[in-house]
């Protein structure tokens, strides 16, 4: 057997049910539901400390970066005019 973490958490009871509910749909554990959530949350986390270093060393992305990127995402295309 795989070696796990177990442990509690605790949210507001419509999140909860959310979790449930986003669970069913997929067809998973909630358990299952939470660690990819949690993975998600800290491949984002990791990407964003990537991202502002890349930036620190080089400058901010341009435009033309921000948009390529979100085209090779399938993405909305960034504006600065909000």
């Amino acid at each position: 057997m795989t070696q796990v973490d177990r442990f509690s958490v605790t949210m507001p009871p419509a999140l909860g049910s959310a979790v449930r509910d986003a669970a069913a749909r997929e067809g998973t554990s909630v358990s299952m539901w939470l660690s990819e959530a949690a993975a998600d949350k800290v491949r984002n986390e990791l990407l964003g400390a990537a991202l502002d270093a890349w930036e620190a060393e080089d400058g901010p992305f341009t435009d033309e970066e921000l948009n390529a990127a979100a085209v090779a995402l399938g993405a909305a295309q960034h504006s600065d005019a909000a």
